[in-house]
């Protein structure tokens, strides 16, 4: 059994693909302008091969961002609330996180409610 399977040990060589004949015939030309002496000037582009946009539109964003005047903060939940909802709360002797079981609500959003940081409005 052991003389059935020989292993081939000859080596695999991966090459990259050869440049095409455009990508040869200016690299020619980049190369004749060297030894001719001539200057040769490079030029980088700043988007060139990304998926970036245009910084066109980033600059239109940002400036509609500036040029915005609203006060975009959340409301406070008012104190009434706060003392309302920590008051019935402990009177019925629950946790906060009993109280959100029972009003399948997350624990965190009855902490937040009774902290202050959150003023939520169902519409």
């Amino acid at each position: 059994m052991s003389g059935q399977f020989a292993q081939d040990w000859e080596p695999v060589v991966i090459r990259k693909k050869a440049p095409t004949a455009a990508a040869r015939k200016d690299e020619k030309a980049v190369n004749a302008a060297r030894r001719a002496g001539a200057e040769i000037e490079t030029v980088k582009k700043a988007a060139a091969g990304s998926n970036k946009a245009a910084s066109s539109s980033t600059s239109l964003n940002t400036r509609k961002l500036d040029e915005e005047t609203e006060n975009l903060s959340h409301d406070k939940v008012p104190t009434e609330l706060k003392k309302a909802i920590i008051q019935g709360r402990t009177e019925k002797k629950l946790t906060q996180a009993q109280l959100a079981q029972l009003i399948n609500e997350k624990p965190q959003i009855i902490q937040e409610y009774e902290s202050g940081r959150l003023y939520r409005i169902n519409r």
